[in-house]
């Protein structure tokens, strides 16, 4: 069974009951889990973390038997790394890679499908990766 990484807006977005974009996320969620492994990785889980209290309320939110949780590899490091020396010398300003780079670099690394509803910096960044987006 393939396996797709859920990126934490589209988790967010039912959990939140964002009214542009809760339809969308929860009838992707629903499709992908239908056929394929949906997976977070420590970088989703904190993203998504600052809209909870307590760990308990998270880890309720994100049940393991829906989500398999996965550490980012090594391999994913190196390419995020890479990919964010690309970002600064096209005049991104930030200082340290973000976030995105390495949710994209984790999917591309383990060959997974990334679901999102923001496609544009994964595209550029990783041009090969199989994206889910509107």
């Amino acid at each position: 069974m393939s396996a797709v990484l859920v990126d934490s807006n589209v988790i967010l977005d039912v959990l939140a009951e964002d009214q542009e974009w809760q339809d969308w996320s929860a009838f992707m969620l629903a499709s992908c889990a239908d056929a394929k492994i949906l997976v977070v990785n420590p970088v989703i889980y904190a993203e998504i973390s600052v809209y909870f209290d307590r760990i308990e309320d998270l880890d309720e939110a994100l049940p393991t038997d829906y989500y398999r949780r996965e550490a980012i590899p090594y391999e994913a490091g190196f390419l995020a790394a890479k990919c964010f020396v690309q970002y600064r010398r096209r005049g991104g300003r930030r200082c340290s890679p973000l976030p995105d780079f390495f949710i994209g670099a984790h999917a591309a690394v383990r060959g997974m499908t990334l679901l999102t509803r923001d496609a544009r910096r994964y595209r550029s960044y990783f041009p090969k990766l199989r994206i889910l987006a509107p």
